[in-house]
């Protein structure tokens, strides 16, 4: 594959101007799906010069619409809050539905509501339980000549997929646990089937 390069920075104000963040677009993604990364310059007095990195793949209904059914919306604003403290990034990846798209979520949502679990339901619909290749994420640090992260996570594919292509992770940052009425089970899944490290009370 070809090496990525950095296309366009922008400095765009973000949470009504409280945020300034960084938006870097790149050349070189075959894919076409325009993944982008935000950085973050830190506001502590006390910085860690090893960048803390979110790989946050893209879900609409909870990024945007404030889903119960995940907690991807949560962990997003988690990130920012964190990393715009701490200086890093978010490397925001249009992976909707774990890698299989918007319409394929919404499919499997249906046939959780008859009682099967997220893996379980792309399963039925004859679809990977995760395909999202973080591998780009790797790409993306590398054209920004970052090598070496604090991975803020509780998934360990993450971490992994970073590592095999040549990004350090320097320690793994767990996220707080998100949990509601609606979400229990879909992060019960998570743990039961990629062991997520995710502890509930």
């Amino acid at each position: 594959m070809d090496q990525l390069t950095v296309k366009r920075r922008v400095v765009i104000p973000v949470r009504a101007g409280d945020v300034m963040a960084e938006f870097i677009s790149f050349n070189g993604d075959e894919s076409g799906k325009e993944h982008i990364a935000i950085s973050f310059a830190g506001i502590a007095e006390e910085k860690n010069q090893t960048p803390l990195v979110r790989l946050h793949s893209e879900c609409l209904t909870g990024d945007v619409f404030g889903s119960g059914r995940c907690d991807c919306g949560e962990q997003l604003d988690e990130a920012i809050d964190r990393i715009n403290e701490e200086g890093g990034y978010i490397l925001y990846l249009r992976q909707e539905g774990r890698g299989i798209g918007l319409y394929a979520k919404l499919e499997a949502y249906a046939l959780q509501d008859q009682g099967y679990d997220t893996y379980e339901a792309n399963e039925m619909l004859h679809l990977p339980q995760d395909s999202r290749d973080f591998g780009i994420a790797a790409r993306m640090l590398k054209a920004l000549g970052v090598d070496k992260v604090r991975l803020l996570t509780n998934n360990p594919d993450k971490a992994e997929q970073l590592t095999q292509n040549g990004v350090e992770v320097e320690q793994l940052v767990p996220t707080q646990v998100h949990v509601n009425q609606h979400n229990r089970n879909y992060l019960e899944a998570k743990v039961r089937h990629k062991q997520h490290t995710i502890k509930f009370d």
